[in-house]
Order: C-alpha cells, then sequence, then structure tokens
C-alpha cells in the first residue's frame, strides 16, 4: 500500500508540474539581452556566467569554456546544473534511507534493513517492476518540459540551440517562492546552487563508489550507525 501511495504521488506531481514551453523565434544566442541580470561577455570567462569563485575563478582545466561558444556555454551550464540537481537529491537519498535514519518512501525499513542504497532498486525490482515504467514516465515527462521551454526546435538545418531568452537552468519552477526579484540576489543564488551541485555530484560518486567497494552503508562504514544488513536477504544476488 505504501508503495502504490508513493507511485501515484511520484506520478502525480510529474502531471502537476509539466507545462508546455513557448516555442522560441531564433536559434540564435544573443550577445546583448540580459537574462537574470546576466549579460553575455565574451571577454570575461565562461561569458560571465554566475559560478566562478576564489581560489580558482577560471577553473576550467580542460579547456571547454575557452573552445565554447556562447550557445555551447549555455548548454554545458544547463548540463551542470542539471546534474548537479540530480546529485543533490542523491545525496539526500542515500543519507535518509540509509541506518540510523532509515527514512524510506517505499518501503518499512524499520522492520527490514534493505542495506545500502545502491542496492534499494533491487527491492524496487522485485515487489513492484512497474515502477521503473511510471519513473519513465515521469523522468521523460519533466525533460519535454525542460525542452520546451528551454531548447529551439529541432530541425534538419540548425544544430541544437537553447533560446535566446532562455537562462540555463530557468524552467520556471519555484513552489517555495524562493527565487529573488533581484537580479544581484538572482544570480548570487544561483552561484550557491552551482556550488552545492558541485559538492554533490563529488559526494554521491564517493559514496556510490564507496559502497561498491565493501557494500556496506556510508553511516555504517563510519562506525556511526549498526550493521542490520543481511545482503542474502536481498532478492537479486552479485
Amino acid at each position: 500500500m505504501k508503495f502504490a501511495a508513493a507511485s501515484l504521488a511520484l506520478f502525480a506531481s510529474c502531471v502537476s508540474a509539466f507545462q508546455l514551453g513557448q516555442a522560441p523565434s531564433s536559434a540564435k544566442t544573443s550577445m546583448d539581452a540580459a537574462l537574470n541580470g546576466w549579460v553575455p561577455d565574451a571577454k570575461k570567462f565562461a561569458y560571465g556566467l554566475p559560478g566562478s569563485l576564489d581560489p580558482v575563478p577560471d577553473f576550467d582545466p580542460l579547456n571547454f569554456a575557452e573552445t565554447a561558444d556562447l550557445n555551447l556555454m549555455k548548454q554545458y551550464r544547463e548540463a551542470e546544473l542539471q546534474h548537479g540537481r540530480v546529485a543533490m537529491l542523491a545525496v539526500i537519498g542515500f543519507l535518509v534511507t540509509e541506518e540510523p535514519i532509515e527514512f524510506h518512501p517505499l518501503f518499512e525499513a524499520g522492520n527490514k534493513d534493505i542495506g545500502p542504497a545502491i542496492r534499494h532498486l533491487d527491492e524496487v525490482r522485485a515487489v513492484a517492476p512497474i515502477f521503473f515504467e511510471i519513473l519513465a514516465v515521469v523522468i521523460g515527462a519533466l525533460e519535454l518540459n525542460r525542452a520546451l521551454i528551454g531548447w529551439t526546435k529541432p530541425t534538419g538545418e540548425n544544430k541544437p540551440a537553447l533560446n535566446e531568452d532562455y537562462f540555463p537552468g530557468d524552467v520556471g519552477f519555484d513552489p517555495l517562492g524562493l527565487r529573488p526579484s533581484d537580479p544581484s540576489e538572482f544570480l548570487e543564488l544561483h552561484t550557491k546552487e552551482l556550488q552545492n551541485g558541485r559538492l554533490a555530484m563529488l559526494g554521491a560518486a564517493g559514496i556510490v563508489a564507496q559502497e561498491l567497494v565493501n557494500g556496506k552503508e556510508i553511516f555504517v562504514n563510519l562506525g556511526l550507525a549498526e550493521d542490520r544488513f543481511d545482503p542474502s536477504t536481498l532478492p537479486i544476488q552479485f
């Protein structure tokens, strides 16, 4: 019952968040228009996009920014933001669903320790395989919504491009009303989101690597929680 309710809630949230974006008028990216207080400047690092901080303000060891035009630079930032947001959710998911907190929206984790978060989808597949189809629909709808809002229509002649009036990552989703109206405050908040997302990407990668090495939950591995997990209870064995 708990699993079914969570699945329906996930689907409902997807439907409520899905809105059709407006069709763009041009695939070109203007160097003059200000977007949320940001005016592209070819003389600055990454065209002056927020996110460049001391002590390494122009950190780009592989020279992605140096060789990118404005449209490609905006696409890089869009990808970085999206991966950072997913990573922040992932880190929270790791810490909350494992020992000692063990709050899991799909399972009664207090009755059975289902182990490190990297193995939780094994349980999902065993209990309700249809959840993956629901999840695919949700992700697809959200990505389609982002594409309709931020991207130009694909044609045979033009390369994929972001709309001129689209600021990377700004899909209008702000249920708590945290978005500042002042442009400088918006860019500051945007930089904070980027920094937290970057840290979360490193953190999520580290957590996954550690749990793959010894199969133990993070707090258990640190000696801060009891190890109650029995790998033999998993529906899928490796």
